[in-house]
């Protein structure tokens, strides 16, 4: 009886033995995670610090999800479920219901004319400011000199130890806009097929997605419901007449100067705005060429983040799909169904595209590149890359012309960083 006791005794040591290292253990994990900048002094959660990002992954890999697998599979079960309990539901919510969403679409036409400003302001500005293309990868340097930096993984990059081999670039290889296919009737017939490739046309992807909240452009006609589509077992069903339609799109399209949207306020289809067309008319005017650039400059920083945050507010309503191995991407309810996957593991889809959730990176591609602290300096060298920062192109740009560093892009640029000389590498830590 005795020993059983002695027994229970020492097991009840060994468990609040670990339940105290345990306990140490979280609250040393927690304070060093308040020290390294997760946490602000404030209560806040936001982020002190944002680290350079990696570079980019292998063909083979696929693109992380951005919502897990578990939670995607639970959500398709719940949806199959509510489908058995009510096969027949008119759709109520925006914009699944082939209705605009109100509030979004004074947001997609300030996005369409900061994305027409900020690339009428890239052409004026890379007159002055050069900027290098690798010829063999997509690596862009902002700079008269390219760096020496060896991240080259083009065509016989192992024969040239990874160096890149520059060019001139362009408006293109600054921020990039992929495209997608248009759609018409983005609730009707979401999908293109493949024997449709040709005849339905592709536009950026930044275009459709505004033209799909709300923006009317001629070229690029879209389908605008006045009632609400039905959804019977899964397949979407439209009671509006046909004649009413193809009343309202031409009316839509007859009047050229003054359009009105469904919330009955004007919409004027400009590549820019009248504040924006003013700002550029004084761009031009102004006499010191110093002065003339720098303001360029920060009017299109504030054009850049204009659009991004725009386009992560509609993005929050409006589904965007990319390829889980290439760079395909397609604005609507669904992926196509057209076969031009060439990425790895094609041949186990037939060319179809791996379609998952996108993020705003795939619709509007920053190309990051390394900051450079004097553009007239010596190029980087490949020994001291650990204490160089990045940026994304149109960041660094504006930023070599003479805007401001902006707040939240400090850190990553490692603007606080002090760069050891070429001869004092091997001295660091």
């Amino acid at each position: 009886m005795l020993r059983r006791i002695k027994v229970q005794i020492s097991h009840i040591e060994r468990l609040n033995c670990c339940l105290n290292r345990s306990y140490a253990f979280a609250a040393s994990s927690s304070s060093s995670g308040a020290l390294s900048g997760g946490v602000d002094d404030d209560g806040g959660d936001g982020e002190l610090y944002s680290d350079v990002p990696r570079p980019p992954r292998r063909k083979a890999e696929r693109k992380p999800f951005v919502t897990p697998m578990k939670e995607l599979i639970r959500r398709a079960r719940e949806e199959r479920e509510a489908r058995k309990l009510q096969p027949c539901l008119m759709l109520e919510n925006p914009p699944e219901n082939g209705l605009l969403v109100p509030e979004l679409v004074e947001v997609a036409h300030r996005v369409y004319r900061a994305r027409g400003s900020l690339l009428k302001g890239l052409s004026e500005l890379l007159k002055v400011v050069p900027v290098q293309r690798c010829r063999f990868c997509s690596e862009v340097h902002i700079g008269h000199v390219g760096h020496e930096i060896r991240t080259c993984t083009g065509p016989n990059s192992g024969l040239r130890s990874a160096t890149h081999v520059w060019r001139k670039g362009g408006v293109q290889d600054v921020v990039f806009f992929p495209k997608c296919f248009h759609l018409y009737d983005r609730v009707g017939k979401p999908r293109v097929g493949h024997d449709e490739r040709h005849r339905v046309p592709r536009i950026p992807a930044v275009v459709e997605l505004c033209v799909q909240a709300g923006v009317d452009l001629e070229r690029f006609p879209s389908k605008r419901r006045t009632k609400p589509v039905y959804c019977i077992e899964g397949r979407i069903v439209d009671f509006e007449s046909v004649s009413e339609t193809h009343k309202i799109d031409r009316d839509m399209f007859a009047e050229s100067a003054i359009k009105t949207d469904e919330m009955g306020r004007d919409v004027v289809p400009l590549r820019t705005s009248y504040i924006e067309e003013s700002k550029l008319d004084i761009w031009s005017n102004l006499t010191d060429e110093v002065e003339n650039i720098k303001q360029l400059s920060v009017w299109m920083l504030e054009w850049w983040f204009e659009m991004m945050e725009g386009v992560k507010r509609i993005m929050e309503s409006y589904t965007v799909w990319t390829c889980g191995y290439c760079p395909e991407v397609q604005v609507g309810p669904k992926g196509h169904k057209v076969r031009i996957c060439k990425s790895s593991k094609h041949q186990s889809r037939n060319g179809l595209h791996a379609w998952q959730e996108a993020t705003i990176d795939d619709i509007v591609g920053p190309n990051y590149v390394w900051h450079v602290q004097n553009l007239n300096g010596p190029a980087l060298n490949n020994n001291l890359k650990r204490y160089y920062g990045k940026a994304p192109a149109v960041v660094e740009l504006c930023v070599q012309a003479g805007a401001p560093i902006p707040d939240c892009y400090r850190s990553m640029m490692r603007v606080d960083v002090v760069r050891p000389d070429c001869d004092e590498v091997d001295l660091v830590a």
